[in-house]
């Protein structure tokens, strides 16, 4: 099968968004499918890479980190795609390189299936002020964009409620993300975790607490260093190690100062996605505050890696945490602080929860992730030659 991915970010970022594009990219064509991936150049000029096509683009960088633009849709790669005739498009962004996908789509009557990753009233405020107003925008765009589309693919049960709550009748398949499991189940040595201790100044019997993510307003850090501090007075001996960069940085380590904890916080900033897994490892369990993820790919990456999870209570959470086996969700600072206290206090427990975490990842390998989006294309290649004007379509649900 001739298969394009569109998607605004690629290569020169790093989110859940680009690790999914990748696992994906590879396990298709390792099952022996024709893939190409088409997304926006970090510079004014269009190019082809490793059957990559990169558009030529602008940054956008004022609006959103590593965000880029082109209004360039009669590009010739667009045209050589065109001649290339995709058997599917699977669009991952809704706005530019959407643009592309419908172009392409119309010129070759490909069926486009948009996996909606983002559940943008979490962060329409960057651009708009009134939340209410951004609301109403993004549901309207939303509706308006998968209008176009001949089937969805949502990563968690919220995105599918959400999408059916803005009116989209097209048919929504709920795929966990996969990621890309031999990664993450590489063992750090002794010395290497040692070293990444010694590295960030991290004594060698400190309680690690790890948060890796982007870090911005939405993944409420704030809240997470305030359960924190009230944690560290009764237990001093205790790291908050916070792995990643974003626009809040600046502002959350200011945070830390204020609440007299900048001792005990670090920031380690961004690392080299094939380094992730050291970081993971060097803590003793992961912690996270956020109730904007749809995907919740890193708490995925954590269990792998083997940590117990304490994460403010989240619909993303379902099929990751098992409640008392390998993690804990809370909504007060009391729960945060009684879980944590389980783990550090219990080395058997936290031991047996480690356990049970990477049991709980393996569900979620990348070549499952595969398998589903396979049989969704499969299903809309049949649908658009038999069923053209068919506009009654169902919900159905992926499950591993």
């Amino acid at each position: 099968m001739k298969i394009l991915i569109t998607t605004d970010l690629y290569s020169v970022s790093t989110n859940g968004v680009v690790t999914l594009v990748n696992n994906l990219f590879d396990e298709l064509r390792s099952k022996g499918h024709d893939v190409r991936v088409l997304t926006l150049s970090w510079d004014c000029s269009s190019f082809v890479q490793d059957k990559v096509y990169y558009i030529r683009a602008f940054s956008l960088d004022r609006i959103y980190p590593e965000l880029r633009g082109s209004l360039a849709v009669f590009d010739r790669l667009s045209d050589e795609l065109i001649e290339w005739k995709p058997d599917v498009i699977h669009s991952q962004c809704e706005f530019f390189t959407f643009r592309f996908a419908r172009h392409i789509s119309k010129r070759t009557d490909s069926p486009i299936v948009h996996t909606y990753h983002t559940l943008y009233e979490n962060y329409v405020g960057y651009i708009i002020s009134n939340k209410l107003i951004g609301k109403n925008l993004v549901r309207m765009y939303s509706k308006q964009c998968l209008r176009h589309v001949s089937a969805v693919i949502a990563p968690s049960t919220i995105t599918s409620t959400v999408l059916k709550g803005y009116g989209v009748e097209q048919n929504i398949s709920i795929i966990p993300p996969g990621i890309a499991l031999e990664q993450h189940q590489q063992r750090s040595t002794e010395e290497e975790i040692q070293e990444l201790r010694y590295r960030y100044r991290i004594a060698e019997n400190a309680f690690v607490m790890l948060y890796l993510g982007r870090l911005g307003v939405e993944k409420n850090i704030d809240e997470l260093m305030i359960a924190f501090s009230w944690f560290v007075d009764e237990r001093p001996d205790t790291v908050l190690f916070i792995v990643g960069d974003g626009p809040a940085r600046g502002g959350l380590e200011d945070w830390a100062e204020h609440l007299h904890i900048n001792d005990n916080v670090v920031f380690a900033g961004a690392v080299p996605q094939h380094e992730v897994h050291r970081y993971y490892q060097i803590a003793d369990v992961f912690v996270s505050a956020s109730t904007s993820e749809t995907q919740g790919l890193v708490y995925v990456e954590a269990a792998a890696n083997g940590l117990p999870l304490v994460c403010r209570k989240a619909p993303c959470l379902q099929g990751i945490i098992a409640e008392g086996e390998n993690g804990f969700v809370f909504e007060t600072v009391k729960e945060f602080e009684t879980a944590v206290l389980c783990f550090q206090n219990d080395r058997i427990f936290r031991n047996k929860a480690s356990d049970c975490s990477r049991d709980i990842a393996r569900r979620f390998d990348k070549r499952h992730l595969a398998d589903a989006v396979e049989r969704v294309y499969q299903s809309v290649t049949k649908t658009v030659r038999l069923y053209p004007e068919d506009s009654f379509q169902r919900v159905q649900r992926y499950e591993h």
